[in-house]
């Protein structure tokens, strides 16, 4: 649905009704009404009203409804509103609003939306036009390009490239397909009018409108050329005296030519060059700097086309210093003079092969340090603990660092106090509590056991099948880590498996600790060298420790 429609404001000067008269437009085409206000540009001007804070919102009055009750979903450009396409209910007045918070105009424009019927105005061999024809004056004998009213204003709205199919009403069948109609010898018989059917996409929508050019022919000698001046007067109501002054067609004021450094640029230059009677002299011309090319006989060079009054400035192998340039298309014939700048902009181009190569050598480095961090990621998280890494030491009053719970008088126990506790306390500098051995004599083993866990930092857990089945103490051990961890406290347990148990074998509390646990493997003699992947995977989890031999191990 609209946005909902603001408000005007209470004191806003009303310009009433334009006095342009109707916008006609055929139903089912494109099109658009220009905000009246802006007609005169010494009182409202789009980009000065814009920075001064000013909004423009349009309405669209039906019969029977006010201002408040309209709403608008049509398309906005600037000062334009676009209707595409047109249909029925679209027929009506149209308010154009410019405020801000101080100040309000407003002015009303009136759109009439004609059947294609209606546009035919009954006549035979026509298409449907709502816009009168554009009159296009060509000498007999003479060459003259048409080109379709109102195709920039497509080729600005347009997602693509639009296609232009022109007609000839004499027959009404197709004559050519392109921007422009060239006539190259002007016959009698090429008098009449010529429509031009210009089709668009935009938001997958294809889009269309027509315009019709009513060329007539001139005859060179004073005699021939008053009788059709006093047709033409009668039948069409032009003056009698046809304007003499050359004019630029192309560049237009607001065209900009996209070039290339490096390649070769083309700049078209077409101009409107009236016959003047007893003085067919006609110029057309480029000039660079203000110099013409003669002066510039190495890159620049001119192509002219007396038969289409157009000129081509061809420059070759276009440089960055070109666009500082100054180049101008200037036409004249013995009733004047006219001159315009063709506006240049450099094309912005990525560098393919650059690109290419920064794009494939940035992929090889992050596939690169993908593979060594899946490699040597161990290594690398041990480096940076030992740089950065807290000892926590400093900032608790924990005792012990590893208390090690195991299952007594088996296997585990073998490996607990032969291996485990002499890398840890001898190779790796760490402070090691085992119950059997640091108790005192006729204490009461679930006080003590709970005040040793509570005075370590972590519970190293030996994961074996025999763990659960000989006896509590072990389980004491666990529970006693498990609820400390739970509690919010320092302590982290850590589970190291000695041997592959069987998920039947788990006890309740170690599946429940399985999810969020470490669990670090022991393999057998692949495990017994301090540089082997057990031991940094558990020093890891383990405190940091910043002795000189801790940090030789890291660094190894």
């Amino acid at each position: 649905g609209a946005p909902p429609t603001p408000l005007p404001l209470p004191m806003c000067y009303d310009w009433g009704e334009s006095s342009e008269g109707s916008v006609f437009v055929v139903e089912g085409e494109v099109g658009w009404l220009s905000c009246p206000l802006f007609s005169h540009p010494s009182v409202y001007n789009y980009t000065s009203t814009q920075s001064a804070g000013h909004n423009l919102f349009w309405y669209h009055l039906p019969e029977g409804q006010d201002l408040e009750q309209c709403c608008l979903v049509h398309t906005k450009d600037r000062e334009r509103l676009w209707l595409q396409p047109t249909t029925a209910s679209d027929t009506g007045q149209y308010i154009c609003m410019l405020r801000n918070k101080s100040s309000c105009s407003k002015i009303g424009i009136r759109l009439t939306v004609l059947r294609p019927d209606d546009a035919t105005r009954g006549v035979k061999c026509a298409l449907p036009v709502a816009v009168a024809p554009t009159e296009k004056i060509v000498p007999l004998q003479k060459g003259a390009t048409l080109d379709c009213p109102d195709l920039q204003d497509a080729i600005k709205m347009s997602e693509s490239k639009p296609e232009v199919q022109w007609y000839f009403a004499s027959a009404l069948k197709n004559v050519e397909v392109g921007f422009h109609l060239l006539i190259h010898v002007m016959q009698e018989e090429h008098q009449g009018i010529y429509y031009c059917r210009v089709q668009y996409q935009r938001r997958n929508q294809t889009l269309n409108f027509t315009r019709s050019i009513n060329v007539s022919a001139i005859c060179e000698t004073p005699f021939l050329l008053t009788n059709i001046h006093v047709a033409l007067s009668l039948t069409l109501s032009v003056p009698l005296s046809l304007p003499k002054q050359p004019s630029i067609m192309n560049p237009t004021n607001d065209q900009i030519f996209t070039v290339k450094t490096g390649k070769e640029v083309r700049l078209v230059c077409r101009g409107h060059l009236p016959f003047v009677l007893n003085n067919p002299s006609r110029h057309i011309w480029w000039t660079v700097d203000g110099e013409t090319l003669d002066k510039f006989p190495d890159r620049f060079r001119e192509e002219n086309r007396d038969w289409t009054l157009e000129s081509v400035l061809v420059i070759q192998n276009f440089q960055s210093k070109d666009l500082k340039r100054e180049f101008n298309c200037s036409v004249r014939n013995e009733k004047g003079f006219d001159t315009r700048r063709a506006q240049l902009e450099e094309e912005v181009t990525l560098p393919s092969v650059e690109l290419g190569c920064g794009l494939g050598v940035t992929l090889l480095l992050m596939l690169l340090l993908f593979v060594v961090y899946h490699v040597f990621w161990l290594e690398l998280l041990l480096l940076y603990r030992s740089w950065f890494g807290t000892d926590e030491r400093h900032t608790d009053d924990k005792e012990y660092d590893v208390y090690i719970s195991y299952a007594r008088n088996s296997e585990e126990e073998q490996f607990v106090l032969s291996t485990l506790r002499r890398v840890l306390e001898n190779e790796l500098g760490y402070s090691v509590c085992i119950f059997d051995r640091d108790s005192l004599p006729g204490g009461t083993i679930t006080d003590e056991t709970l005040s040793f866990v509570a005075r370590s930092r972590r519970l190293l857990v030996v994961v074996s099948p025999g763990y659960a089945s000989q006896g509590s103490q072990a389980l004491l051990e666990l529970k006693a880590g498990i609820d400390n961890m739970a509690l919010g406290g320092h302590l982290r347990v850590i589970l190291v498996q000695y041997k592959p148990v069987r998920r039947q074998g788990w006890v309740r509390e170690l599946r429940r600790a399985r999810v969020a646990l470490a669990l670090v493997r022991w393999q057998g003699d692949k495990s017994r060298e301090l540089s082997s992947r057990f031991w940094k995977r558990l020093r890891v989890e383990l405190p940091v420790r910043r002795d000189p031999l801790t940090f030789h191990l890291n660094a190894g």
